[in-house]
């Protein structure tokens, strides 16, 4: 029996050891779950204050309560390093590292290849590689398994590699890690038999498909139909102000439709690290193939432009009471990407901000997961949502709908109110003073 055909049992028995790199969002949550199916996890990240944080049971992902990693680290199930010679003791191996996008809009792999080539260099016989971090079809093909075999290994026969998406919604209450099923494509058929093998020890059901290409381009589907929708939804949204319509009751009344119909929501822009990025990775791919990505590039152009439309509706509002964006006291509620999290990448908040500043705004804003952030060289503090701060406002204008925020006070207690989430639908009175997207 070979080292990887016997990796199979370890795994069932929870004999093997697992380490995951990056303990961030995707990585830590992943990480937990290991250790609460019997593994002994080592979790690997370049951040000390993470590791050390960790050491403490403390932890800093809001879906991951520091009560879980106090009780994993004090059972000696988890352990968090900056010591990548660990490496070397652990049977199976997790990437959980950010693929952001350059200004060029081309993908970023250099932390997939940071963390390779510390694989590589510990990298031993029997050893089971699996790729989370999203990225475009053929990485871990073309890009991860020759950096892999210069150790001297060969795929398939020494070592195992699959590329398995993170499918992680942070704050989402219902579909958290377990319950969501688990996209896992090998190198070979051994490999994914073995990558399956560990996830079928958490998640509720693991999805084998043919080759890692595959598995890499189910999880560019699924973000790229979600940027895609959105934004047909952020263009029906424009019409409707055209046509002087109520974009949300339209899009309430055609999801009643039981069939044929998924609800998607316009807003102010999208954010976070998946539905901004992922599509831009599918479409440089398909660039180099020299086939024009159309419907990614369009709804591209449809949500990156929806920050600058907020502004201008923001300039009609105040022109209508005789103001000038210029001078004028702006309230932005939220600078998270979405409800619910501290997590500000790619968030249209910061656009909004950033461009009503450069108009001249005086403003300021409240985020009760953000206490302070960074927006054009210049840190920023949320304040606090006090009666004085919301009355000395020329407009209070709605990017994230926080849960926890009481928007009926702020209707009532603030000037006028430009709601981008329809975060004021439950709002009975002083609805005259609320103008949606």
């Amino acid at each position: 029996m070979s080292k990887l055909e016997a990796l199979h049992g370890r795994i069932e028995t929870r004999d093997a050891r697992i380490g995951v790199i990056g303990l961030g969002y995707v990585g830590l949550p992943l990480a937990v779950e290991l250790g609460r199916a019997g593994f002994n996890v080592t979790g690997f990240d370049v951040d000390t204050r993470k590791v050390r944080a960790l050491g403490e049971g403390r932890s800093y992902i809001g879906d991951v309560p520091s009560s879980e990693v106090a009780s994993l680290v004090a059972k000696g199930r988890f352990h968090a390093t900056a010591d990548f010679d660990e490496l070397a003791n652990v049977d199976v191996i997790n990437i959980c590292v950010p693929t952001p996008l350059r200004k060029t809009r081309d993908p970023d792999v250099s932390y997939i290849a940071s963390a390779v080539e510390e694989i590589r260099r510990h990298l031993r016989e029997g050893q089971l590689i699996i790729l989370g971090s999203t990225t475009y079809p053929g990485t871990t093909h073309e890009f991860v398994i020759p950096m892999l075999e210069d150790a001297g290994l060969v795929i398939g026969k020494d070592f195992s590699l699959a590329f398995a998406p993170e499918r992680i919604d942070p704050a989402n209450t219902k579909f958290k890690v377990k319950n969501v099923p688990k996209v896992v494509g090998g190198e070979t058929a051994l490999c994914t038999k073995l990558a399956c093998a560990v996830f079928d020890t958490v998640f509720e059901q693991t999805v084998p498909v043919s080759s890692t290409q595959a598995a890499e381009m189910v999880k560019l589907l699924e973000n790229t139909f979600r940027a895609i929708n959105i934004g047909l939804a952020n263009e029906i949204a424009l019409m409707c102000e055209k046509l002087g319509l109520d974009v949300w009751e339209v899009i309430d009344a055609a999801a009643t439709k039981p069939y044929g119909f998924m609800k998607f929501t316009p807003g102010p822009g999208l954010g976070g690290h998946c539905i901004p990025v992922d599509p831009a990775y599918l479409s440089w791919k398909m660039k180099s193939l020299n086939f024009p990505a159309r419907f990614i590039e369009l709804a591209t152009e449809v949500n990156s432009a929806m920050p600058e439309h907020v502004v201008d509706r923001v300039a009609h509002m105040l022109n209508d009471d005789r103001l000038a964006v210029n001078g004028s006291r702006l309230l932005v509620l939220g600078v998270a990407y979405k409800a619910g999290v501290d997590d500000m990448r790619e968030s249209p908040a910061l656009d909004v901000i950033a461009l009503l500043r450069a108009r001249g705004a005086d403003v300021q804003y409240h985020d009760p997961f953000v206490a302070e952030c960074e927006i054009g060289g210049e840190m920023m503090k949320s304040v606090d949502l006090t009666d004085d701060v919301l009355s000395s406002s020329d407009l209070v204008v709605i990017v994230t709908d926080h849960p926890g925020v009481d928007y009926e006070r702020i209707v009532r207690v603030g000037p006028r109110v430009f709601d981008t989430r329809n975060a004021t639908r439950g709002v009975r009175h002083d609805r005259e003073k609320i103008t949606k997207l």
